[in-house]
């Protein structure tokens, strides 16, 4: 076997790996072991702060196929023709956990596909749900803190999350989905991906379309009841990071067909329901899924933290002919995703490479912490100039978005049973065996909390769906204040 140096930083070779150097064979270490300090200064720092949500991971390399022409909506390159591939790399996550937490909790799951676009990077940050507990940006923290560990116990707190749910009407959906049987989703490969919020698509017209993205799993929906759960997260709590890893190891290639809804722009100033509420679906009787094409994942990481851990997405990656809309979580989104991965992993993140564009960068942007390039060199870094320096694209302007009305703190323009309405067309969906998991999921976690916050809860259930609220009062041993739907 060849025999490969071991080296510092410096490159220099490294004389001992096993011996500190001390003062005598029982005398102190001495400051002049540089091997030493560097080993341990470089250990003390291996990790970076956790993602505030979304900490637990595991993502893949794979590839982006058209199958349908969509060039009436979007004039993005990527969907330029069918038949053309783009490069992805695509991480799942759970939501609340830490790094070290259980694949199998009940939780929502991240589903982000970051497409290396001739364009530049597209990132469809979602999850597998297509809809979301608030729809205010000035909740999420609040929110958030909700899902985390309490500051006097450090524990998990079933109080706090229904505390802040039974004031917050506008989860009842997103709840309704977490506690069904689709809380628990057998590993990554068997759930589908959302979008969730609303987008925009330009087309070469440059005309606006409102767009809802959808990603369907392939290997179909599989989930884990709560008792096989339980009993993965205490004999293999990374079995979804597992699953995913071995299946595409073995080449069972995992993929998804990626639909969309489609709304022009005109019609979400007179449709029922607000387009731009991430708590509300839009009907599919109303705008029907359009296929777009296949994404397959196909290709493992070569080290987990340099490809998953440093992957950093954010909705402020797009690409002409694709741009946001006036949905509040979004808009608060594009604040706060980058903004995330600055301090996670620096300024300079975008050139580590699971995030470097596959087209060549060219701005101002130079220094700051862990510049790994040749920090544009000798170029200039500002613009006007007599000189040759990057300058702007006018072309790829989006079409003027109106906006009328005084700034102001407003709350979504809702009516009284609007955060009801779907969460009970989801509960008569479902099967009488589906219901009957669901509300026990559900009395099973509020156990404990206290009988104010669930009297408040249940009489949310009973405005989504009169069943609904008797069911999980019924389990709960409480006599129910909701009333009727």
């Amino acid at each position: 076997m060849k025999k490969i140096d071991l080296t510092m930083d410096n490159g220099r070779k490294v004389e001992d790996n096993q011996n500190s150097m001390t003062a005598g064979p029982r005398g102190p270490v001495l400051m002049q072991d540089v091997v030493l300090m560097e080993k341990l200064a470089h250990f003390d720092r291996e990790e970076i702060p956790e993602r505030i949500v979304h900490a637990k991971g595991a993502g893949a390399y794979g590839t982006f196929t058209v199958t349908h022409d969509i060039t009436a909506y979007t004039k993005a390159s990527l969907f330029a023709e069918v038949g053309k591939t783009t490069e992805t790399f695509t991480r799942f996550s759970t939501v609340g956990g830490e790094r070290g937490s259980a694949d199998t909790v009940r939780d929502p799951r991240g589903f982000a596909t970051k497409f290396y676009t001739d364009e530049g990077n597209w990132d469809l940050v979602g999850n597998n749900t297509p809809v979301f507990f608030i729809r205010d940006p000035m909740k999420f923290p609040d929110f958030i803190h909700t899902q985390k560990r309490h500051p006097a116990t450090n524990l998990k707190s079933n109080e706090m999350m229904w505390d802040f749910w039974s004031k917050s009407p506008e989860s009842l959906h997103q709840v309704t989905i977490l506690f069904s049987d689709r809380g628990i989703p057998d590993g990554y490969r068997h759930m589908h991906g959302y979008g969730s919020h609303t987008y925009s698509f330009v087309n070469a017209d440059n005309e606006r379309f409102w767009v809802k993205f959808h990603l369907k799993s392939e290997q179909g929906i599989k989930n884990l009841d709560v008792k096989e759960a339980t009993r993965l997260a205490g004999e293999n709590p990374d079995y979804a990071t597992e699953d995913l890893y071995r299946a595409i190891e073995r080449g069972d290639f995992p993929r998804w067909r990626l639909y969309v809804q489609i709304m022009p722009e005109k019609e979400a100033q007179t449709y029922p329901i607000n387009p731009f509420d991430v708590t509300k679906v839009w009907p599919h009787g109303d705008y029907p899924l359009i296929e777009v094409g296949v994404l397959e994942l196909n290709r493992n990481p070569e080290n987990y933290f340099a490809e998953v851990e440093q992957a950093a997405f954010s909705p402020t990656n797009k690409v002409p002919g694709i741009g946001f809309s006036p949905d509040k979580m979004l808009q608060g989104r594009l604040f706060s995703y980058p903004d995330t991965q600055r301090y996670r992993l620096g300024v300079n993140h975008g050139l580590l490479p699971v995030n470097r564009p596959k087209v060549q960068v060219r701005n101002g942007y130079r220094n700051g912490f862990m510049r790994c390039d040749d920090n544009g060199g000798g170029s200039l870094h500002y613009e006007p100039s007599h000189y040759a320096v990057p300058t702007e694209s006018p072309e790829v302007a989006e079409p003027p978005l109106k906006i009328d009305g005084d700034a102001d703190r407003y709350a979504y323009d809702t009516d009284e049973n609007s955060d009801f309405a779907q969460a009970g067309d989801l509960y008569r969906l479902m099967s009488a065996e589906e219901r009957e998991r669901l509300t026990q999921n559900i009395a099973d976690a509020m156990k404990g909390v206290s009988e104010v916050i669930v009297k408040e809860q249940i009489a949310h259930f009973f405005k989504a769906d009169e069943e609904y609220g008797r069911k999980v009062a019924q389990k709960l041993g409480i006599a129910p204040e909701g009333g009727s739907r």
